[in-house]
């Protein structure tokens, strides 16, 4: 027999010993495969339906030239939409304030975005919204020896989705609409490419002209009801764009006896519909 001492060991087989190396590194191998196993995609949100409507109410002056804010709150009511961007909305400094009066009168929130401050009131741009806002912005369009001119860059969320809704009103001059279109697409380009609905008086008379070409380039070609005058509607000053473009499922001018004398412009209104398998698909 072979001679040991008590501090000798009896030799370990030599499979027994490298079985356990192995084992080792093979749960470690294990471990990181598992914690490198991607994440499950978060969840694709829910379609989203939206009715958005455009309005320039003329300061509430019917083609009666008769003050009647009772009539804006009215077709305003018969739009019923979620969201209403209004043109020439005014405030008297200590006297009348339409989007408060139009705010209590349908129950939106009313989100102003003046572009001319004078030391009696202010006027311009204004959201009605019958959802909560998140961000608001407002844009400087204004162009030197021109009318200030901006525009109200709104985040809206609904059913998972975050909607951009600028409210806007350019300018007289065509000179004038060329920068402020480059200035509007370069606000939204800086901001990042989102759901949005750009809507407004654009004051755009010639179909040719640059600035509606650029808007459809950027947007792709939308449909333009004719909003103006409100008796005989002949010029589609008011537009709705919408990204994407297939979102858009429906377009037109609201034409009822009310909205014909409430204000020289009718309203357009569009239906918006969003859905991530369409957006997967596109």
């Amino acid at each position: 027999m072979p001679h040991t001492t008590g501090t000798d060991k009896p030799d370990k087989p030599l499979g027994t010993a490298n079985s356990a190396l192995k084992a080792r590194p093979e749960r470690r191998l294990e471990n990181r495969s598992r914690s490198r196993r991607p994440r499950k995609p978060a969840p694709l949100p829910g379609d989203c339906s939206l009715k958005v409507a455009s309005y320039n109410i003329h300061l509430g002056i019917g083609r009666d030239g008769q003050l009647q804010p009772a009539r804006i709150a009215g077709v305003i009511n018969e739009l019923d939409a979620d969201v209403i961007c209004l043109q020439e909305v005014s405030r008297t400094h200590g006297g009348f304030d339409m989007l408060a009066y139009l705010s209590a009168a349908t129950r939106y929130q009313g989100i102003a975005g003046p572009t001319l401050v004078t030391a009696g009131g202010d006027y311009g741009n204004a959201i009605l919204t019958r959802h909560t806002a998140g961000d608001v912005q407002r844009w400087d369009l204004s162009v030197p020896r021109c009318e200030p001119r901006g525009a109200i860059a709104m985040l809206l969320n609904k059913g998972g989705w975050t909607v951009r809704i600028v409210a806007t009103h350019l300018g007289l001059w065509p000179g004038e609409r060329r920068r402020q279109i480059r200035k509007l697409i370069g606000f939204m380009q800086e901001t990042g490419s989102m759901p949005t609905v750009l809507m407004g008086d654009l004051n755009e008379w010639f179909l040719w002209g640059r600035p509606l070409r650029w808007l459809h380039r950027h947007f792709k070609e939308t449909p333009a009801p004719a909003t103006f005058p409100a008796r005989w509607p002949v010029f589609a000053l008011d537009r709705i764009w919408v990204e994407p473009r297939h979102a858009l499922r429906d377009i037109g001018a609201h034409q009822s006896a009310t909205a014909r004398m409430a204000s020289d412009h009718l309203p357009v209104t569009a239906t918006i519909h969003f859905s991530a398998q369409a957006g997967a698909k596109s």
